[in-house]
Order: structure tokens, then sequence, then C-alpha cells
């Protein structure tokens, strides 16, 4: 798969992040809400976070997630390409 490109699992990290926002959630528990692994929904909320998608709160014991309030003004684009895929998968 090339990079560019928009895996279902990410897609599922996606819609289980939108699902429990404005609530914080550790990427186990989305990870559980996404039916993927742990690992997985860590490697999506990484690159959802980089991308200004979803925030991260560093605190102990683990990093908590949400969707940005300003998602579509720092990466609009990338939203609107996420918001695509998941009508592709009929995820929703």
């Amino acid at each position: 798969m090339e990079k560019n490109e928009i895996s279902v699992h990410e897609v599922r990290v996606f819609i289980a992040v939108q699902s429990i926002t404005p609530k914080w959630a550790t990427s186990s528990e989305i990870a559980t809400l996404a039916n993927v692994a742990r690992r997985t929904s860590r490697h999506h909320l990484l690159k959802l976070t980089q991308l200004g998608l979803v925030e991260c709160a560093d605190v102990f014991p683990g990093h908590r997630y949400r969707i940005a309030d300003k998602a579509d003004k720092r990466n609009g684009g990338y939203l609107r390409r996420l918001e695509f895929a998941v009508s592709v998968f009929d995820l929703k």
C-alpha cells in the first residue's frame, strides 16, 4: 500500500475517535471500538495526530486522544478524504 492511501483500519480508528469525542480515550479503548489491534490503533493515531486531525493529551499512565477542535482548519483536505473513505467502505 502506498503512503497516501487510506486503509479500512485507519478509517475505523477515525470513526472510533469521532464517536468518543468530546471525551478523551486511550489507544487501547479506541482499538477496541475500532476492532483493530492496539498496535494498529497507535500507528493510525500517531499519523492522525501528526496531520492535526486528532489531539493528544500526554498524561500518566498513557496518552489520551480525541478529534481536534480545529481539525478542518488544520488539514481539511485529509479530513474530507477520510470522510469520503468512510462512505466508500460503507462503515457508517
